[in-house]
């Protein structure tokens, strides 16, 4: 059974940085690229970035691009989501998440992944 794990969010002051991380198991990770989506409370989950399988191309949200960093550890099943220079507006759940397919190239919305973790919190105070 595909299992995603986050870990590393936490209470942050505005300006700070944390490394979020997504162990992977029960697919062939390499094969897959993997995304990371964020969850405000009374909002919609949206996309933040994706990384494909051997993590030579990205995409990131508008919101992202300037800030976040996306990659990947395929020795250790992992991917990874550096957060810089973070804002109140970052507060969210943070979820990784694998597409419903290994031939997905770099899918940027919900409906193209069909495995998901629990989430990490992440709380920035202004």
């Amino acid at each position: 059974q595909v299992q995603l794990v986050e870990s590393g969010g936490g209470l942050v002051q505005a300006g700070d940085s944390l490394r979020l991380s997504c162990a992977a198991s029960g697919l062939t990770f390499s094969s897959y690229s993997m995304g990371w989506f964020r969850q405000a409370p009374g909002k919609e989950r949206e996309f933040v970035a994706v990384v494909t399988w051997g993590g030579g191309s990205t995409v990131y949200s508008d919101s992202s691009k300037d800030r976040f960093i996306i990659s990947r550890d395929n020795a250790k099943n992992t991917v990874f989501l550096n957060l810089h220079f973070l804002k109140p507006e970052d507060t969210a759940i943070y979820y990784c998440a694998a597409p419903r397919s290994s031939r997905d190239y770099l899918p940027t919305k919900v409906s193209e992944y069909g495995y998901w973790g629990q989430g990490t919190q992440v709380t920035v105070s202004s």
